[in-house]
C-alpha cells in the first residue's frame, strides 16, 4: 500500500441450498485491482456452478486471474500437506506439559477482563457497556473499585415531618452506577483532552468518592458537582473546601424552604389547582420557581418533597 499498489487474494466456494457443509474453496491469487477481483469472483461463481450442476467435484486449488482471457486458470493444487512445504524437524524434541503445571498457572492468573466484566455486572449491577469499558483497562477497573471502597457512609437526614425517599417511592442512589458515569464521562473526558493515561489523573479515588457523597447527601446538586470536579482537576483541592469556598452548599433548611414554597403556592393558585386535579407535571413549575428564588441553591429533592406534602 505504501507504493500505491494492490495485491489481493480471495477465497470462494459454492454449496447447494440446504446443505450444511461448506463447499470446496478455490483461492484466487495476486489480483491487483478491485475490478479484477470482482471479475474473477464472478467468473469463478459461474465455473463452480457449472461443475456442481454437472455432478462434478470442485478441486481444492490456487487459481490465477488471466486478464487477457477473462478467466481463472489453475496455478497449483492443494490436496496434500507437502503442497504447503510442511515437514517434521528432526532437531525439535517433543514437549510434554503436565496437567498439574497448567492448573497451577491457571490458578496464579489475575482476574481476566471478561471475568471481571461479568463480576462488575453481577456485584455492582452495572450495564454490560459500562462493565466492558471499565474492565477494558485494568487501571481504570482498579480506580472504579477503589472509589467504591472509599465511599463515605451516607448520612441523609430529613427534618421531622418531611417524607423520605422511600416513603415517596423515589429510587435510592445507585452509587456504583454514579461512579461509573463520572469515570466514563467526566474523568475520561479530561484525560482525553490532555491525551494522557490514568496515571496522569489528579483526582484520587478517595476524593471522587467524597465528591459523589456530597451529591448523595444533598449538600450540592449534580450540576454543582461538575463545577467542583473541574476545580478539583485544575487545582487538586478537596471537594469540601471548594464547596465552602464557592458557597455552593444547597439550602436544606426545611423551615425556610417551606415558607418560600407556601408563598409560591399562594401566588400561583391556578397551577396549584391544576396539580391537585392530576396534572403532576406542574410540579416542575413549582420546583423551578423555588430554585429561581434561592438562586439555584435549594435542595431539589427536599423542594420536591415539600411541594408534594403541601399540595398533596
Amino acid at each position: 500500500m505504501e507504493e500505491g499498489s494492490l495485491r489481493c487474494d480471495a477465497n470462494i466456494s459454492l454449496r447447494p441450498v440446504g446443505r450444511a457443509e461448506f463447499g470446496t474453496k478455490a483461492e484466487l491469487k495476486n489480483m491487483n485491482s478491485f475490478r479484477f477481483v470482482r471479475q474473477a469472483l464472478e467468473y469463478e461463481i459461474k465455473r463452480q456452478r457449472a461443475l456442481l450442476d454437472a455432478g462434478k467435484e470442485i478441486i481444492k486449488e490456487t487459481r490465477l486471474w488471466d486478464t487477457a482471457q477473462g478467466q481463472t486458470v489453475s496455478m497449483r493444487g492443494k490436496e496434500e500437506a507437502h503442497d504447503y512445504r510442511y515437514f517434521p524437524d528432526p532437531d525439535l524434541v517433543p514437549v510434554r506439559i503436565a496437567d498439574a503445571w497448567l492448573e497451577s498457572l491457571a490458578q496464579g492468573l489475575p482476574e481476566l477482563p471478561a471475568a471481571r466484566s461479568r463480576r462488575f455486572q453481577d456485584q455492582y449491577g452495572l450495564p454490560v457497556y459500562d462493565a466492558e469499558v471499565l474492565t477494558g483497562d485494568k487501571a481504570l477497573a482498579d480506580y472504579f473499585e477503589a472509589v467504591i471502597k472509599e465511599r463515605p457512609q451516607p448520612q441523609i437526614i430529613r427534618p421531622e415531618g418531611i417524607p423520605t425517599q422511600e416513603s415517596l417511592g423515589s429510587p435510592k442512589v445507585d452509587f456504583p452506577k454514579q461512579v461509573s458515569n463520572w469515570i466514563m464521562v467526566e474523568l475520561l473526558r479530561e484525560l482525553k483532552k490532555e491525551e494522557a493515561g490514568l496515571a496522569a489523573c489528579r483526582i484520587t479515588p478517595e476524593a471522587l468518592a467524597r465528591l459523589l457523597a456530597l451529591v448523595e447527601q444533598g449538600t450540592i446538586s449534580a450540576s454543582q458537582a461538575k463545577k467542583v470536579f473541574e476545580e478539583m482537576w485544575a487545582g487538586g483541592k478537596d471537594p469540601e473546601a471548594i464547596v465552602k469556598e464557592k458557597g455552593l452548599e444547597q439550602i436544606s433548611d426545611s423551615g425556610a424552604l417551606e415558607a418560600a414554597a407556601r408563598e409560591i403556592i399562594e401566588a400561583h393558585p391556578k397551577e396549584a389547582a391544576d396539580f391537585k386535579a392530576g396534572k403532576t407535571k406542574v410540579m416542575g413549575f413549582f420546583v423551578g420557581q423555588l430554585m429561581r428564588r434561592t438562586k439555584g441553591q435549594a435542595n431539589p429533592q427536599l423542594a420536591n418533597e415539600i411541594f408534594q406534602r403541601l399540595l398533596g
